[in-house]
């Protein structure tokens, strides 16, 4: 593979050229923006339609000739729901959905800077990697390095169970992705030996899940987890939900009875049941208040056990791990809800009979936290169960397979809604690209302008997270059973035994399993 420029002609102005980059399916022209060249758009894969509809990805077409690389690829089919945001409205169209988008300081094939790989979150059905909260310009500036950004299928194109195809199709679209990135990203200015997948939520689950996987071994060398949920779904699960998926259009849950559906016609299945999943809690159990009917399968194949069983098996010993959370991770979603102070003491006991671990979970989590309102207790079990445990234990099981992981929190509340959001569910993302007013950061900083406080901590998590990416180390000490000593990320940045001691103790020995089928 070769760099080279596109020239301005004799007598034009001396703008500096347009960088074009020879890839292997073709020449892209990327665009110079704010001291980076930036390329937008190159598919690294064909379109995931026709008879390669519900199939893994195969490789992308070859073009001739120089494309140009300026805009995002239009995102998968999904429901936008009342997470789309802007940015996921003004997109194009077409169904070259599997694109990659590339910062660099410079794409010269002898730079070799560190690369770092953003795998977008969405419950598992929906996001897009053009969402300008995903603007990495900040990261990779700040951080001297090379930024890529992709969009792998979600929903039912990319996640449900469906007869006749393989499980789990939106993360082999990441390991596809994975791939173009170690046969491609030489010639953009990167190391191909020195890839970081950072992801948030579902991004994050995403990046668990390839440490598990035996396809995606040799494509990453560190791993960074923001916000790790703990829903895998059993092979049972994920066919019972297909087939309720497919019956909402009136199909079953083939191949050949979906693919009759357009895409972008099929998202309804899931936007249909996700609002009924709680009629199914004596079917689904704990996977049906999350009202996504989508999340990685283990399937036995493409996943073979759940990222706790595999790290702690040893299965990415050799990959360095980065994983932390929030405090207050559900209450973005109480509030989304329209729910914050509203909660009853009935729907608290709901929660922690279902949620708490062990026969007595309920009594276990009124002893520990005794004088927490039912609206606590209620956002306390959930952030615990979906996001805060599964977190924790991820750097745990690394660590018992012969590992290391570094471990951080969140404290820092978000200023939107004046401060009652707290240190919610997705905070980290608009403080890690800057980009406060997109997307979330609209709802968690209210269309302020960022205090000196929040750019001094937007600063640090992109310091530390490029450092890491760089050498391994994000300049905390590695998180280990005796000390628990985690980087606490707030006003004042400070190194501390973990703070969430009491949910930890808690969840203690808990084993996180695929979701069954009841």
């Amino acid at each position: 593979m070769t760099t080279t420029e596109s020239r301005p002609p004799t007598g034009a102005s001396a703008e500096p050229p347009a960088p074009v980059v020879r890839t292997t399916a073709g020449s892209v022209r990327g665009r110079r923006e704010e001291g980076l060249a930036v390329f937008r758009g190159i598919p690294f894969a064909a379109p995931p339609v026709g008879e390669d509809r519900f199939m893994a990805p195969r490789p992308a077409h070859a073009w001739d000739g120089i494309r140009d690389a300026y805009a995002f690829g239009p995102p998968p089919p999904q429901d936008l729901g009342n997470l789309g945001g802007p940015g996921l409205l003004d997109v194009p169209e077409g169904d070259e959905w599997l694109t990659v988008n590339v910062w660099t300081p410079e794409p010269d094939a002898a730079a070799r800077h560190p690369v770092m790989v953003w795998i977008y979150g969405g419950a598992y059905k929906l996001g897009h990697s053009g969402s300008p909260g995903y603007d990495a310009r900040r990261i990779a500036a700040d951080g001297d390095l090379v930024v890529v950004s992709l969009n792998y299928r979600v929903g039912m194109e990319g996640f449900a169970h469906i007869e006749g195809a393989p499980a789990n199709r939106g993360l082999l679209d990441q390991v596809a992705a994975l791939e173009w990135v170690r046969d491609n990203i030489e010639a953009f200015g990167g190391d191909p030996g020195q890839v970081t997948v950072f992801g948030e939520s579902a991004g994050a689950g995403s990046g668990a899940a390839l440490m598990a996987m035996p396809r995606a071994a040799g494509l990453f060398r560190r791993v960074i987890a923001q916000s790790v949920p703990g829903t895998f779904f059993s092979d049972a699960l994920a066919r019972d939900i297909g087939a309720a998926l497919a019956a909402e259009v009136g199909l079953r849950p083939t191949v050949a009875d979906l693919a009759a559906i357009a895409p972008r016609e099929l998202t309804s299945a899931g936007e249909s049941l996700s609002g009924k999943m709680l009629q199914y809690v004596d079917r689904w159990g704990q996977a049906a208040p999350t009202v996504t009917p989508f999340a990685p399968v283990v399937d036995g194949e493409v996943l073979p056990v759940t990222p706790w069983q595999a790290l702690a098996a040893g299965a990415a010993k050799d990959v360095d791990l980065l994983v932390g959370h929030n405090r207050d991770e559900y209450r973005l979603f109480v509030a989304m809800a329209g729910q914050l102070g509203q909660i009853s003491e009935e729907r608290a006991a709901a929660a922690l009979r279902l949620f708490a671990p062990g026969p007595d979970g309920e009594q276990a989590y009124r002893t520990a936290f005794p004088d927490a309102s039912p609206g606590e207790l209620y956002e306390r079990v959930q952030t615990d169960w979906l996001f805060n445990m599964p977190s924790l234990h991820l750097a745990e099981a690394q660590r018992a397979g012969g590992g290391g992981a570094h471990v951080y929190e969140l404290t820092w509340p978000a200023p939107g809604n004046g401060g009652a959001l707290g240190a919610c569910h997705g905070l980290d993302i608009p403080l890690l690209f800057g980009t406060y007013g997109a997307d979330l950061g609209l709802l968690l900083f209210a269309g302020t302008e960022p205090s000196a406080e929040a750019e001094a901590l937007s600063s640090r998590f992109r310091a530390s997270w490029t450092a890491f990416a760089r050498s391994g180390d994000p300049g905390w000490p590695a998180y280990e059973e005796t000390e628990r000593l985690v980087q606490v990320l707030d006003a004042e940045p400070a190194v501390r035994v973990y703070p969430e001691e009491t949910s930890r103790r808690l969840w203690e020995g808990y084993d996180f399993q695929a979701l069954p089928l009841l």
